[in-house]
């Protein structure tokens, strides 16, 4: 599953409390402050992948007219195109391979603030970081599904997109990450 900004808050949290919670990793700042840092690494990458997306938009913009003519398929069109754009904008396509990125940067961050310590490998500790993006991306499909399910049988008709909707969204979000131990 692909990784959204809106994510990012929760995965930070998870990943400063399994780090915090892990024997061999010594937390050498509170956990709020580990978070945020995660956080901003991780909305970096998301950003060069958007960045990614607008510069391939704008290309497939400019050839609209042939697109229709040859009556190309512009989802195909749109991903052939990332595809080939991916390194030029340092963007990893492969999600595994992407979170294993993720959790390098991360570490290395961690590490050179001094945000952490540890007494073992750094690939335990990195197996860490990425188990609790991969396990958090896995339970984050459940429980959208499970909020969208409250949400249809909810007292009061939310319009999506609404301020009051969102807040509602997030509450209840949160309570079905917090239920299945994602937070």
């Amino acid at each position: 599953m692909r990784m959204k900004l809106h994510h990012t808050e929760y995965i930070s949290r998870r990943i400063a409390r399994d780090l915090a919670t892990c024997e061999v990793v010594e937390v050498r700042k509170t956990k709020e402050e580990i978070a945020v840092e995660i956080e901003k690494i991780l909305d970096a990458d998301i950003e060069k992948e958007h960045d990614l997306d607008e510069k391939v938009a704008d290309i497939l913009e400019e050839q609209e007219e042939n697109i229709e003519f040859y009556n190309a398929d512009y989802r195909q069109l749109f991903w052939l195109t990332k595809k080939r754009l991916a390194n030029d904008y340092g963007v990893i396509l492969n999600n595994e391979d992407r979170f294993s990125d993720m959790a390098h940067k991360i570490l290395d961050y961690l590490w050179e603030e001094d945000y952490i310590h540890y007494t073992c490998s750094d690939n335990q500790v990195k197996n860490i970081i990425f188990t609790s993006i991969d396990q958090f991306l896995k339970g984050f499909e459940e429980s959208d599904s499970a909020v969208l399910e409250k949400l249809k049988h909810y007292k009061r008709k939310l319009i999506p997109g609404t301020d009051e909707y969102d807040i509602v969204y997030h509450r209840l979000y949160e309570e079905e990450l917090i239920k299945r131990g994602l937070m």
